[in-house]
């Protein structure tokens, strides 16, 4: 059965056995994420409805790419069910290893929302059906 996140008014499932990390939601930086076993997270940020979600996506990417000098980075528009979603796909090196990064930003009359999702490779086929399975959870039911 999976577990539940409940709070920040946003309601997402995530498997049971990853770690819930929402420290900098008590820190009131509305942000909370979920770890696998393998090192692999989904984390959500929330900000004002004023806030572009591309604007967003952009500024995660120009970190990424502050922090990985040979990223390679592809923008990517799509619906989950029924809200649009607007980001990039990136792929990096990190300790000899390639990672795949998905960065998707939308929003509400209430706020802007991205999410930031990260594995390594060996693990990323596998994780990423994980990945949109909570982002699934969470845009079903949000406003």
């Amino acid at each position: 059965m999976p577990a539940q996140y409940d709070k920040l008014g946003i309601h997402f499932q995530y498997p049971d056995n990853w770690t819930l990390d929402e420290i900098e939601a008590r820190d009131n930086r509305n942000s909370v994420s979920v770890y696998s076993p393998g090192g692999a997270f989904w984390s959500l940020t929330i900000h004002p409805p004023d806030v572009s979600p591309q604007d967003l996506a952009d500024d995660a990417l120009a970190a990424m790419r502050q922090e990985y000098d040979e990223l390679d980075a592809e923008p990517v528009a799509e619906t989950i069910a029924g809200r649009e979603l607007v980001g990039w796909d990136m792929n990096f090196y990190c300790l000899d290893l390639t990672n795949t990064a998905v960065v998707r930003g939308f929003n509400t009359p209430e706020a802007a929302y991205l999410i930031f999702c990260q594995a390594d490779d060996r693990e990323f086929d596998e994780i990423q059906r994980i990945f949109a399975a909570i982002t699934f959870s969470l845009l079903s039911v949000i406003l």
